[in-house]
């Protein structure tokens, strides 16, 4: 099946075959029938799986064929997205879509001047991705309207979710029009998911590809069990072994991060990192270096766990586990982009047995040992406090989330203070990050 075989336009059809875009993924193949049908559309799949296409190419078809402008300050379809990162390739993807096109693409995301992003609202716009927080602020300015948005789409939805914006969602949808077509599209589907689905959707399809919780199967796990204080050592050991080739590597707190990164170019890789104490344009820039291949380690926190599409990324390492075993599904999930293989390696000390085992439950399966021997859960053992990883953050004018009234203290910016990642059923914790730093 090709994407002409989809319905949609032979002159979009063919703007993706120059792009080299010519086979659908299963989430396409699945939700984008459906969503020609105006459907509403619940997407489970993980992060790598083409989602953006998914709901991208059907408003992009059916906006190409009204032919109209839209009014000033209009916003024809929405995408909501929980961090900047993955607001910008969205964005990108979608002007790649409708090159050629009298679509307008715009985005709008915490971070930047909001006096451009103003102007560049004025005289409307076809497709608009932004981060909840922002497009309050713009609202509250009066500088867009959204009572002619006929199209909504929540991407990484359950991740959404877990950053709080839920709240601005309540406050944005009201102001959608009434007739519209909702698509959302999560990794996870949490008992929270579903009562937004039951909220938002309306007589939706659901179209899965991947199990939730479950990783791609090209890649191939591996974990070593190593103290705490040998970890950095065994890093640069395994990363020594291929020097050439991108990697990323994850760690819980922003901290912690920035002390890698820079034990890494001590050593002499060409390294940078991303989280959330870094500006958007250091962020920026650091990816796009790797993308380059300048830069060939990347040591992040969360913010660089969905979404981020780096075809060449080949490893992938856990130098601390994340605290909610999804997460860990996210991160590996940089790597066997778009059919290629790839590697995940963990490096696990004594203090993240449950996270591990938590891990493991939730992929339905155990991960390979390579060095070390399983350590055994002490009696009386818990999580470690979740990191503080960052990368998100409710952005000016946003709404609170629930339990983060009181004023932030100076604690909140310590490691173990901050948000809990993705995952069902646990209390929300706001991060201590300050103004968005995703929003």
């Amino acid at each position: 099946m090709d994407f002409d075989m989809l319905g949609l336009a032979p002159r979009l059809v063919e703007k993706l075959a120059e792009q080299g875009i010519t086979d659908p993924t299963p989430i396409q193949k699945q939700a984008i029938p459906y969503a020609m049908q105006g459907r509403d559309v619940m997407g489970l799949a993980q992060t790598g799986t083409g989602k953006t296409a998914a709901f991208g190419l059907p408003m992009i078809d059916a906006l190409m064929k009204t032919g109209t402008k839209p009014a000033p300050k209009t916003v024809r379809g929405l995408i909501l997205a929980p961090t900047r990162e993955l607001a910008k390739q969205i964005s990108d993807n979608l002007t790649n879509y409708t090159q050629g096109t009298h679509l307008k693409v715009a985005l709008v995301v915490g971070g930047a001047g909001i006096t451009a992003q103003t102007k560049r609202l004025q005289n409307g716009v076809d497709l608009l991705v932004a981060t909840p927080g922002r497009l309050i602020d713009l609202l509250d300015r009066r500088a867009v309207r959204l009572d002619e948005t006929v199209y909504l789409v929540l991407d990484e939805a359950d991740q959404m979710l877990d950053m709080g914006f839920i709240h601005a969602l309540r406050r944005i949808a009201p102001l959608l029009a009434k007739d519209r077509q909702t698509m959302m599209f999560s990794a996870t589907m949490p008992k929270l998911m579903s009562e937004l689905a039951d909220t938002y959707l309306k007589d939706a399809v659901r179209v899965q590809v991947n199990p939730p919780g479950q990783a791609v199967k090209k890649i191939e796990q591996s974990v070593h069990f190593v103290a705490q204080a040998a970890k950095f050592d065994l890093l640069v050991e395994l990363l020594d072994k291929h020097r050439d080739e991108l990697a990323i590597v994850f760690g819980r707190t922003k901290h912690g991060c920035e002390k890698i990164y820079k034990q890494l170019e001590n050593k002499g890789f060409a390294a940078a990192s991303i989280h959330g104490n870094k500006s958007q344009g250091q962020r920026d820039r650091a990816l796009e270096s790797f993308k380059q291949g300048k830069v060939r380690v990347l040591v992040a926190t969360d913010v660089a766990a969905r979404g981020l599409d780096i075809p060449d990324v080949a490893y992938v390492y856990n130098f601390d586990l994340p605290n909610v075993a999804e997460n860990y599904v996210h991160r590996i999930g940089r790597t066997a982009r778009a059919g290629a293989d790839g590697s995940a390696v963990a490096l696990v000390a004594p203090d993240e047995m449950i996270e591990l085992q938590d891990i493991e439950k939730a992929m339905k399966d155990t991960i390979p040992t390579a060095t070390g021997r399983r350590w055994e859960i002490q009696p009386g053992q818990k999580k470690r406090p979740n990191g503080g990883g960052g990368g998100g953050g409710r952005g000016r004018g946003a709404p609170r989330a629930a339990g983060a009234g009181k004023p932030k203290t100076q604690t909140q910016n310590k490691p173990g203070h901050t948000n809990a990642k993705p995952g069902g059923g646990q209390r929300r914790r706001r991060s201590g990050g300050g103004r968005s730093s995703a929003a």
